[in-house]
Parts: C-alpha cells; structure tokens; sequence
C-alpha cells in the first residue's frame, strides 16, 4: 500500500477511535438514541443530493439503515450513557468480527477456520472477565448493550454482501435517512418530550459540534475514504487496519477521561485484542478449515 493510502486509513481509524470519545461526551446530559438521531440525520443532509441512489433493493437499503443505525449506533450510545467507558467499547463493539463469521456460518453456511473459533475463545473469555470485574449495574447494562449492538453490526455486513458490488458511500449515506425517525421516536418514548426538545433549543456549540463530527467526519468522510481504499488496494491489504480502531479509542479515553484499568481488567482487554488479532491473521498458523454445518 502506498504511503499516502496507508496515511489515510491510519487518518480513518484514528477518527473513528476518537469518536468513542465524542460519544460519550455527546450523551452526557442528552437523550442517547435522539443523539445518535441527530448524527444520522447530518450524515444523510446534504449529502443524499450529492451521491446517487445506492443499486440495491429497498429491502437491503432499510435493512441496513435499522442495523446500523438502530441497533448498532443506537444501543452503542446507550451502552455508553449507561456507563460503559468510552475505551471498552471501542474495544468490545470488534467483536463484531465474530459475530459475522458465526452469522456467515449459520445464514450463509460459511465455514469457520480453526483460528477464528481460537479467537472467538479468547474474546469471549475476557469479555467473560470483564463482566465478572463490573462494579456497578450500568457497566453490566453497558456490557450486554454493547454486545447486541455489536450483532447489529454484524447483520449488517451480511446486508453489505447482499448489495454486490453497489457504492457503500451510496449506501452509508441513503441509508442515513432510515435511523433518525425510529430513533426520534423511541427517545421520545423512552426519555419523554422535554428532554429531546431541551437538546435542540439549550444545546451549546460542543454539543452541535460533536454531533457534526459523528455525522460528517465519522460517517460520511470515513466510510466514503475506507470504501475507495478498498476498491483501490483490496479488503485483504485495507480491514486489518480497523484493529487500530480500538487502540486509538483506548487511548484517547485514557487522556482525555483519565481512564484506568485494574490488572484483571487489563488482561481481559488483552485477551479479546488477541483474539481478534488470532481472528484476522491466524489463517496462516491454522489453514485447515472446520465445517459448522453440513
């Protein structure tokens, strides 16, 4: 990969590291899913009249809209104003990876290689650990959020298989308008008429400046350049660099929220990191392949 492509996706996963951070200082005080509303709805304007209409079938499109923009983003907000620090879930929502995979083996009837049933092993033992170190019921709250919202992520690769060879900025950027609406709706429900109305009329420049960073530089920017860089250079050479994501988020929690790890919770982090890095490159250490179904 060239030195300004490699550049780029380090500029990417930087971004998306740090939003975990912006996250949680967007709900602070502010109606999480009516939070994540707001973000969608910048992503979707103006830029559904600057990309055109994704090739995909409607039932692909709004699929997609509701998995990542209800569950996932949806209760990853939650998951955060509940208590969940911006650093575990920046870490914990990867195990994404995992759930694709075991999805891909159910729906699609993939098959699993060793190393990623070694790596599914390790994640879930340190998220194991981690549950068992949480010190209040909002951690524990945010643990199971996190994880739903982490399938909700992996139903959506499925849907991104679904659409072939459609343009994902297209895509990610259509499907923006789908999420604020269910999302409005069930702050609405959840945290009552006044709040979210407090959010548009008493919200300071932070706030409206931290939902435009999720909205355009996270959503649109990000996945707009993550997209052409895997067109450009192949998904082999481009996704393993998300594992930075949580690098990044890690630290930047650990700056800007003083955030500490006991050592228990340390090795739990270490373990799900080192599945997940057993999950991308342990292909090479384990090539032979184990059948989940027949």
């Amino acid at each position: 990969m060239p030195l300004r492509s490699f550049l780029l996706a380090l500029l990417i996963t930087f971004i998306w590291g740090v939003n975990f951070v912006v996250i949680k200082l967007s709900v602070t005080g502010a109606p999480p899913l009516f939070v994540a509303a707001l973000r969608f709805a910048l992503a979707a304007l103006p830029a559904v009249f600057l990309v055109p209409f994704p090739r995909v079938p409607w039932r692909v499109l709004t699929g997609y809209g509701l998995a990542v923009g209800v569950v996932q983003f949806g209760l990853l907000y939650l998951a955060i104003e509940q208590g969940l620090s911006a650093g575990l879930a920046s870490l914990l929502i990867q195990v994404q990876a995992f759930f694709t995979a075991l999805l891909s083996a159910l729906v699609l009837r993939e098959r699993l290689a060793a190393n990623q049933l070694l790596g599914m092993l390790l994640a879930f033992a340190g998220m194991a650990l981690i549950g068992l170190t949480g010190t209040h019921h909002a951690s524990l709250a945010g643990l199971g959020l996190v994880l739903l919202a982490a399938l909700g992520w992996a139903v959506s690769n499925l849907l991104v298989r679904a659409a072939g060879s459609a343009n994902m900025l297209s895509l990610v950027v259509w499907s923006a308008l789908i999420p604020p609406v269910p999302l409005t709706l069930l702050a609405v429900v959840t945290e009552g008429v006044g709040p979210v109305w407090s959010v548009l009329t008493h919200s300071g420049s932070g706030f409206w400046a931290a939902v435009a960073f999720m909205g355009y530089f996270n959503t649109v920017l990000g996945f707009g350049v993550w997209s052409w860089l895997i067109q450009r250079h192949g998904a082999a050479r481009v996704a393993p660099m998300s594992l930075l994501v949580p690098v990044f988020g890690l630290l930047g929690s650990s700056l800007y929220f003083q955030e500490t790890f006991g050592l228990l919770k340390l090795f739990a982090a270490l373990l799900i990191f080192a599945g997940l890095l057993l999950h991308v490159f342990g292909g090479v250490l384990f090539p032979a392949r184990v059948m989940t179904r027949e």
